[in-house]
């Protein structure tokens, strides 16, 4: 699994004109499933999303979390992550988890986010979506599953 971190104020996401997920304070996460993705990366990927500390504490520190800070998550599904731009001009989408299978993960690891008691919102997987936000910082942190960045 990839995600894209970011440390926003306020993001939201609309799905045909209608806010689909919004949250005021936390983070927005773009998140795609990859090809081989298992259980033990949704359940490393939530970890992570949950008590990765990336927040200022009173010295201006990064040393909180968004459980810390009762901060919330706004999840995208985006299978684009996993695009290879190496060679040509057309991004392929070999590494990409099929459809179905992202699916389960992408709400497996939703489930499991809000099940540490974070309030997450979503979009909706596999629609045209349109995401705003307010970055903060800016803040921004790649993650991946496998440890590969």
């Amino acid at each position: 699994m990839r995600a894209v971190i970011q440390r926003v104020t306020q993001a939201r996401v609309e799905v045909e004109g209608e806010i689909a997920g919004q949250i005021e304070g936390g983070l927005l996460v773009f998140l795609s499933v990859g090809q081989g993705d298992t259980e033990a990366d949704v359940q490393y990927m939530a970890d992570k999303l949950v008590n990765l500390r990336i927040f200022a504490d009173e010295n201006d520190k990064m040393n909180l979390s968004v459980r810390d800070v009762g901060g919330a998550i706004l999840m995208i599904s985006q299978f684009t992550l996993h695009g290879d731009c190496r060679k040509g001009r057309r991004p392929g989408f070999d590494q990409a988890a099929e459809p179905k299978i992202a699916r389960r993960l992408y709400e497996r690891t939703v489930e499991l986010v809000r099940q540490q008691q974070i309030r997450c919102e979503t979009g909706v997987f596999a629609a045209h979506m349109h995401v705003s936000s307010l970055n903060d910082g800016p803040v921004t942190f790649l993650l991946d599953s496998s440890r590969l960045f």
